[in-house]
Order: structure tokens, then sequence, then C-alpha cells
């Protein structure tokens, strides 16, 4: 049987009021609990205009699903749940992700500013360097590991190509999944607000003042900037996108641009530690593998403190000091390996 639209609808606003009232109940703020209060009244008030389009009034039920979600929230907050409340179609999100504001911090008046605060630097910048950073431990540890068994150069360098694509491809293929996964979510999403644009337009320039409100924007100003906003059907969409569902519809990811960036960072740090065997470093290959291993994994730990504000010295000896133990245990398992083989 084919679901009724009506009633899948109505169910996804009585759903978004339950667990607006439950971030409401676990917010701190008095901004927040005042905007996700308002929100669950927008959305109960939404799902009494499309129960009044349907015949039988139905009674609703929070699901399994809804139930747990409420209970993290209660659990770890409503900060730490902002990608999970977003996925629920929880309006307001982006209260966590955008300041207060205060005198001196002016409220965007027009799309082009809305969604300023959204596009940031450096995200794509540390995955690479995770990346290769993943690439290098693992593919460090496998040969080193098979060097501890005393294996030929050509069966090394025959393993590490081996994990090599093995890790690359897998790498790929999960963020592929990952990013092609969260873009088809977040595509339905955008689709389902440009339906209630259409359908509710007052209600939605209503809901996005009070996010405006909530920020510290005076209401009658929010109200007016929104009602503006909700006059440009497509200028509408792109802000209520970026305030109630807290997403940049510009930027909602490239699957395979992800999954090649992915591919690409992972085979540059695999790659290190084969270098000395396919150059021909014979008899010396092993501890030159070592040392560019060590190396690389110390400017990787010094450009990841870029990320954390931790001291590139200290950042750097970290990271080699994770990857010589990780090399260590395997050239040591590998020449237990090698022992008993013999």
């Amino acid at each position: 049987m084919k679901p009724d639209p009506l009633f899948a609808r109505w169910r996804s606003e009585k759903t978004a009021a339950y667990l607006c009232a439950a971030v409401a109940a676990a917010e701190r703020s008095l901004a927040g609990k005042k905007l996700f209060n308002d929100m669950a009244g927008a959305a109960e008030e939404q799902a009494g205009i499309i129960a009044e389009e349907m015949q039988a009034k139905p009674v609703f039920r929070p699901s399994l699903r809804s139930r747990l979600i409420k209970k993290m929230i209660k659990t770890f907050g409503p900060r730490r749940m902002r990608a999970i409340l977003a996925a629920t179609k929880v309006r307001g999100v982006s209260f966590y992700s955008g300041p207060v504001l205060r005198p001196g911090h002016p409220m965007p008046t027009d799309v082009e500013k809305i969604g300023e605060r959204h596009r940031g630097g450096g995200g794509s910048l540390r995955a690479a360097v995770f990346g290769v950073n993943d690439g290098l431990i693992s593919n460090t540890s496998l040969v080193m590991g098979v060097s501890g068994a005393a294996l030929a150069p050509d069966a090394i360098v025959l393993t590490g190509v081996a994990g090599l694509l093995a890790g690359a491809f897998s790498m790929a293929a999960g963020e592929y999944v990952s990013v092609r996964s969260q873009r088809e979510m977040y595509e339905y999403q955008i689709s389902q607000e440009r339906e209630e644009l259409e359908l509710y337009p007052e209600e939605e320039a209503e809901e996005l003042a009070l996010i405006y409100h909530a920020r510290g924007m005076p209401l009658e100003d929010a109200r007016s900037i929104a009602n503006d906003l909700i006059a440009d059907p497509e200028a509408a969409l792109d802000a209520l996108t970026r305030e109630e569902l807290g997403l940049d519809p510009d930027n909602l990811g490239s699957p395979f641009g992800a999954a090649m960036s992915s591919f690409l960072a992972f085979t540059g740090g695999a790659v290190i530690p084969l270098l000395p065997f396919l150059l021909g470093a014979k008899a010396a290959a092993i501890p030159v593998a070592a040392g560019l291993a060590g190396a690389s994994l110390f400017v990787i730990g010094a450009a990841l403190s870029l990320f954390s504000g931790k001291g590139a010295l200290a950042g750097g000896a970290r990271m080699l000091l994770i990857g010589a133990l990780a090399g260590g245990a395997t050239y040591f398992i590998g020449s237990l390996f090698g022992v008993a083989a013999a």
C-alpha cells in the first residue's frame, strides 16, 4: 500500500515538534529554550493545518527512534547532537553554529551575507592531512611487519603495493558511500523545505524570524527581514536551508570528489615507506624507509598542530612516537613469524 503523503508530512511535523520540545527542555540558555519552544509550537501549528486536510484525525505516537534521540539529547546535550537533529529535520539547529548577535555584530540582511559564516576553510585540508597520515602509518606498519619476517625485497614491495591499493580503494569506497548517503539525505530535506515553503510561506517566514530573534535581533526587525526573503522563493529556500537545517546548499559535498581525495591522500602517505625499495636502496632499504616514515610522521604531526592549537614540536614528536610504536610492534611480530617459519 502506498503511504499517504499527507500523513507522512503530518507525522514529520509532529516528530519535529516532539524533538524541538526535547531540545528546549535540555537547552541551558534562555534564548535557546525560547527558540526551540517556539519551533515546537510552529511545528505543531503546521501539523494542525495538515490534519485539517486529512479525513481521519490521526494520533501521534513517537517512534522508537524519536524516543531514543530524545534520551540522547538529554544525556549528551543538544549541541553534541546537532548532526542527528539536522538529519531528523529539527528546525533551528543553526543556532548551534551561528553566533549570538551582539552590538557591533550586524545581522545579515541579504541571502549572500546569510551564508557567509557557514563557509569556512580548513576542513578539506585537515581531511587530506589525516588521509596521508592514515596511509603512512598503516603501510609503514605493514612494510615493517613483513620486513621483520625477513621477506625478500620483491615480496616486501608486492605486499606494500597490495596494502596501498587495498587501503586506498577501501578509503575511497567508504568515503563515496558516506558522502553520497549524506548528500541524498540533505537533498531530501531541502526538497521538503521547498514544498513547505510553497504550502506555508507565512509559517516558514515566522520560523526564520524566530531564529534571527534568538540570535539577538529585535523581533519586528527579524520579521521584516524574513518577510523580505520569503517574497523571493529562491532566496527564501536558501535562507531556510541555512538557518533552519544548518546546511550550505552550495556545498553539500561531492561523493566522487571525496572518494578521489581520500584515495590520493591515502596513496600519498602509503607510498612513502615503499620509496627506498622502489628506488633500489637494497640492503639499506629498511632503515631508509623507517627514517623517511619517521620524518614524514613528524611533519604531519606538526601540520596537525595547526588545527589543534598545540605546539608544532610537541605535535610532531607525539605523531613520531605513535608511528614508531606501531612500526616497532609490527616489526617485532613479523620477526617472530620469520623465526617460526625458518
